[in-house]
């Protein structure tokens, strides 16, 4: 990652602060550079997820929330 990319990183964590943000919850974040977007991903073991990641464009948007699989 660039340091836009990392400027981006910041402002999404910045915003997401509040309470039922797509983000909270996340293990892991991953860059999808091909997407152009954040991946947060809410699985805790690597085998075995509940959720789908939550992705976040580098403006911001929300392209997925995530959510239960099931």
């Amino acid at each position: 990652m660039g340091r836009e990319e990392i400027a981006a990183l910041i402002a999404i964590l910045t915003a997401q602060q509040a309470p039922g943000g797509p983000v909270v919850g996340a293990w892991k974040i991953a860059f999808d550079k091909k997407r152009g977007a954040f991946v947060f991903d809410k699985c805790e073991n690597e085998g075995y997820c509940e959720e789908r990641p939550a992705v976040v464009a580098l403006d911001g948007t929300v392209l997925d929330p995530g959510g239960p699989l099931f």
